[in-house]
């Protein structure tokens, strides 16, 4: 059976590039980088290249990445600690996010919320994109923080965040943005988005699953969300994980060399499969906007179908795609995401979401295309929903 991975906004395969540059570190060169002697100094020494490869690709200082363990623990660590360090300086106690980002944005958020910070979600508008002006009318003197992805997980949805950090910092606000969707596809350049905080997950760009990074700007306020040592400039303690940030190292810079390609090829595959969708299964829509978002993102709600049955069925056919959120995958809920967008409750679990990866080729476009229609036929005519005419 023909096996047709589709889900590479969930996790991507580690590029053999990568398992080669972290290969060494695993047994040969093992030392703790924070030891003195010289089998530390050696591994010291590695993560001082990566780290230099990571800030080139942010066009920021060394100093200002902060490695940990992926964008889940960066985002915590910066919407559960820099309100606090603000509210205490300058009273501040006002967060912003929006209705889109990711749960461990938006659980973060809402347990701050508990703490009692004020807390506003921003809506989107029916692409998925948050309007400066939704910004403008909720932000004030007394925000603290705004946060809001660079690019969706779900639709792909790109936001304008150089627009909405200049608003932030107008207000004396500070601006994080999730980037993990971004990176691969993207300009990442923190100087050009203007922002104060930025995370990272390598497995995301072809990199090892467990690492990732948070850019913290010079000056900008951050409070220590793992204590127990002085690593990462006292600032996240434990031992570094010297193979993961040599994989994130080598993975960025592969992206830094190979981000057009990608794109061009990503988009080729895109658009081949959102078209081939489209004339062969009746009553489908795209969710997020056609343009304005990710090169290798398709997400579709296909109408009188449950999401989920798709899913499995394709499954059975060796196609891997998803209905949303890889970390929802558990839920029966209707994704967030799709319910912001505004699609009615009753098509919100119809959706598809189908993720683009370097190694697809036309031939996995071409046989999903082949597949999917039958599917939904079938699944059609089992659902008291849908129409006379697809019994």
């Amino acid at each position: 059976m023909k096996k047709v991975y589709l889900d590479n906004a969930a996790t991507t395969a580690v590029d053999p590039r990568v398992m080669k540059a972290m290969q060494p570190y695993f047994s040969d060169k093992y030392g703790n980088p924070s030891s003195v002697h010289s089998f530390g100094q050696e591994a010291s020494e590695t993560v001082g290249k990566a780290r230099r490869q990571a800030a080139k690709f942010l066009g920021a200082k060394q100093e200002e990445i902060i490695f940990n363990s992926g964008a889940t623990e960066g985002n915590n660590t910066v919407i559960k600690t820099v309100p606090k360090i603000l509210k205490e300086k300058g009273g501040r106690d006002h967060i912003i996010t929006s209705a889109v980002e990711h749960h461990c944005v938006l659980d973060s958020a809402k347990a701050m919320e508990k703490e009692g910070f004020r807390l506003t979600i921003l809506p989107v508008n029916k692409q998925g994109i948050v309007e400066t002006k939704s910004l403008e009318d909720g932000i004030d003197d007394k925000t603290a923080l705004v946060s809001i992805m660079y690019a969706n997980n779900e639709i792909g949805a790109i936001q304008p965040i150089t627009k909405l950090a200049a608003i932030a910092k107008k207000h004396g606000a500070k601006f994080h943005t999730d980037a993990v969707q971004a990176a691969n596809y993207l300009d990442c350049n923190v100087d050009k988005l203007g922002v104060d905080y930025l995370t990272l997950s390598a497995h995301k760009f072809y990199g090892p699953k467990g690492i990732g990074l948070l850019y913290k700007r010079q000056r900008a306020p951050l409070g220590q969300y793992m204590s127990g040592g002085a690593q990462e400039n006292h600032l996240r303690a434990g031992t570094l994980n010297v193979p993961g940030i040599v994989g994130m190292g080598a993975a960025i810079e592969l992206v830094s060399k190979e981000q057009a390609k990608r794109s061009a090829n990503a988009q080729e595959l895109r658009d081949r499969l959102l078209t081939g969708i489209k004339k062969a299964v009746p009553e489908v829509f795209l969710n997020g906007d056609r343009e304005n978002r990710l090169p290798n993102n398709v997400n579709v709600t296909i109408k009188y179908v449950e999401g989920e049955g798709m899913l499995m069925s394709l499954d059975m056919e060796g196609i891997a795609c998803s209905t949303g959120s890889a970390c929802s995958s558990g839920s029966l809920e209707a994704s967030h995401v799709i319910l912001a967008l505004g699609v009615p409750k009753e098509f919100s679990h119809g959706s598809l979401r189908f993720t683009i990866g370097q190694d697809n080729t036309k031939d996995d476009i071409d046989h999903v295309i082949e597949v999917l229609p039958k599917i939904v036929k079938r699944l059609r005519k089992m659902s008291p929903l849908a129409p006379k005419k697809y019994h």
